[in-house]
């Protein structure tokens, strides 16, 4: 294996590899490697941006919680999950890889987290255009019950940021 890919979680290696192979680049060391160095760029650009935000990691996220959270998928996309009001919650998909086989984006305001979400596990959706994920890496939440409107907010600002940092992380793939 290579320097990059050795320093990725061991479950997460053959997921990295599989987007490779799904990924447009050449089917060769040097472009896992690449994937490998930007997903851990991905890690740490999460990691820094929650903190930032006054948000923590959580490995289970109840379905019956009132708030929202940020999800990073196996795959390096992003999930945001907006806090339950009347039932449903606004839930906002970005493919933010390299994948070619799953879309762009998707959003729905009327979703309903159909079961917990668990870090290492799929998180299913029902009443919207995102039925289920890739596995779940991590989990960030606000450390404070924060009002609606402000929550909402706070997952959109890290969200775009996110999103920013991750467009530019991908870049450095294909100019490579």
């Amino acid at each position: 294996m290579g320097t990059y890919l050795d320093q990725i979680p061991a479950h997460l290696r053959g997921h990295i590899t599989k987007i490779a192979a799904t990924s447009g680049l050449a089917q060769n060391e040097e472009s896992v490697e690449l994937l490998a160095h930007a997903w851990l760029e991905k890690i740490d650009s999460f990691e820094t941006r929650i903190a930032e935000s006054d948000m923590e990691e959580w490995v289970e996220f109840p379905a019956a919680e009132a708030r929202g959270a940020l999800i990073l998928t196996y795959s390096g996309s992003l999930l945001t999950v907006g806090p339950q009001e009347n039932g449903t919650r606004r839930v906002e998909y970005a493919s933010i890889g390299l994948r070619k086989d799953v879309p762009e984006s998707a959003a729905s305001d009327r979703s309903v987290l159909s079961k917990d979400v668990r870090v290492d596990e799929s998180a299913a959706f029902s009443g919207g255009p995102i039925e289920k994920s890739s596995a779940v890496f991590k989990i960030a939440v606000a450390k404070e019950q924060l009002p609606i409107e402000e929550e909402k907010e706070l997952l959109s600002e890290v969200t775009q940021v996110l999103t920013e940092d991750f467009v530019e992380l991908n870049k450095t793939i294909v100019v490579s």
